[in-house]
């Protein structure tokens, strides 16, 4: 049996009013929040690009650009293409550009002239969720999370490979310069860095090698003060402190070192004596007690220094440093799944899952960033007008340092070992009450802190406060590499996610159902 009557679509039905396209979407939409956000957020640099002289065909507004990009970076589209195709067929993008049609390289270009401004822009943001009471600053949980850049594992290459194709390819620049050319080609590929040509691709490769010899020099010199600074302590007789490096050749200048040092203390040693022989030989009696024997230190360290050079002679050469030729300022990154090209995302969320500061760094380690986000923190606050204190902030064990732990500003608990080994050493010494003890080092004072009920029941808050943030860039809007390359643009997408993020709380937080007084 077939229905009697369908509702059929009438496809060729002719308007009677006039259409407006604000009635395509239902009332409190997310297209029509963010129209309302970018209104209130402060655009003045992306306006400072255009000038009011007349000159040239009118730019779209930026306002409007604006809103387009951050509503589809809020859906999780970041393709300037797909962005133009849903402008013509999405309702909500549609609304958003007024039926205007922005080319993807327009778009594009917005995103890459703009740049600088997305960090004041993700500021202003963020001082709009400080109005609307989202940002509690009494808890701070930090972490980091590797994202990729636009470029792969396979093209990484050490100097000596570089410095061959730079070679080449200035062989190949001498030899079109010379050589009349027949054909023209058809574009450039100016997008890329010039690639097309060998003379852009050597200044890729060179920029490259400029990356790699900036890194070794700054290794040299880190070696070099810390050898100065070993020397030093040679000369006064004491033993540089401290584990034995892994490297042949680092270990072999501190068995140098470490022998200089023993030789420095036996000489000391010998003078004392023979000052002490000469004052009694003045007093007119002989030095009692037995004569010294052979120096066992000395000894010890002729054979640690004996080791150290039959290792270093026979140890195979050091790896080559090897750098992107794709992108020169990315990183080789560990994480859970393997190794990822790309950067380190850093970011500090409250219990609202609120980022209230964000930076993105080439160093793989957590360690050396507690410190730089502490001063990004006062930094963004300030600029945000947001003079609430801070009262704790909480952070993993990639952030463990006695350091990190003694410099100044707000309180803070860090997790000493992994989350995981925190909580069995816990169960298995049990739960502390009151202050640390007044000689307690700083590692001792934090663990001592984090096995008691209040420090175990705040630190247990870090993983429900910045985990969902970076499980939404990754997996609920498939962020999981940047756009483009380079540390600062790399850094300007990451305050656009975190802007977007922050959007979307706020739009949560409107639409919620306000509490009824009991």
């Amino acid at each position: 049996m077939m229905a009697h009557f369908y509702v059929a679509p009438q496809r060729n039905q002719d308007f009677l009013l006039a259409v407006n396209m604000a009635d395509w979407l239902e009332k409190g939409h997310l297209a029509f929040f963010v129209i309302d956000v970018v209104a209130r957020l402060d655009t003045t640099a992306l306006h400072a690009r255009h000038p009011n002289d007349g000159a040239g065909r009118p730019a779209y507004d930026p306002d409007m650009m604006l809103a387009l990009v951050l509503y589809a970076y809020a859906n999780g589209v970041r393709s300037s293409r797909r962005i133009e195709a849903t402008c013509r067929t999405d309702a909500a993008y549609r609304v958003i550009s007024g039926a205007l049609v922005p080319d993807h390289s327009t778009i594009a270009r917005f995103v890459v002239d703009h740049q600088g401004a997305m960090e004041g822009l993700f500021v202003s943001g963020l001082r709009l969720c400080h109005a609307a009471g989202l940002v509690d600053l009494s808890v701070l949980a930090l972490d980091g999370t590797k994202l990729g850049s636009d470029s792969a594992l396979d093209r990484n290459r050490d100097a000596e490979w570089i410095r061959a194709r730079i070679g080449e390819l200035m062989a190949e620049t001498v030899a079109s310069e010379t050589t009349v050319a027949t054909d023209t080609p058809l574009f450039d590929v100016a997008g890329a860095g010039g690639l097309a040509t060998a003379k852009g691709r050597r200044a890729v490769l060179e920029a490259a090698l400029a990356v790699i010899e900036a890194d070794d020099a700054q290794a040299a010199a880190a070696v070099a003060a810390k050898t100065a600074l070993q020397a030093k302590e040679a000369e006064a007789g004491r033993k540089v402190p401290g584990r034995k490096p892994q490297d042949p050749a680092a270990a072999l200048e501190r068995a140098r070192v470490d022998r200089a040092a023993a030789l420095q203390a036996s000489e000391q040693r010998a003078a004392r004596r023979a000052q002490r022989v000469a004052a009694a030989e003045e007093a007119g009696h002989k030095l009692g007690g037995r004569p010294p024997g052979p120096d066992l230190a000395l000894a010890a360290a002729d054979a640690a220094l004996a080791a150290a050079e039959a290792a270093a002679g026979s140890a195979p050469p050091p790896p080559r440093r090897p750098v992107n030729i794709t992108d020169p300022e990315s990183r080789i990154m560990k994480t859970k799944d393997g190794w990822v090209q790309g950067f380190n995302a850093q970011a500090l969320v409250t219990k609202d899952q609120i980022v209230v500061a964000a930076s993105v760094t080439q160093d793989a380690n957590d360690v050396g960033q507690f410190i730089p986000m502490l001063a990004r923190l006062s930094a963004t606050l300030a600029a945000a007008r947001v003079d609430d204190p801070v009262e704790l902030i909480l952070a993993d064990a990639g952030y463990w340092s006695d350091a990190n732990a003694t410099a100044e500003g707000p309180e803070r608990l860090i997790a000493t070992i992994k989350d995981w080994k925190q909580r069995t050493a816990a169960r298995e010494a049990g739960t502390t009450t009151g202050e640390p003890p007044e000689d307690a080092s700083p590692l001792e004072s934090m663990e001592h802190r984090l096995r008691t009920a209040e420090g175990a029941a705040a630190y247990a808050q870090r993983s429900f406060m910045v985990e969902p943030v970076f499980g939404d860039h990754k997996h609920n809007r498939g962020q999981r590499r940047f756009r483009r390359r380079g540390l600062a643009a790399a850094n300007a997408e990451w305050h656009l996610m975190n802007l977007t993020g922050n959007m979307r709380k706020l739009f949560e937080h409107t639409k919620a159902p306000a509490a009824t007084p009991a």
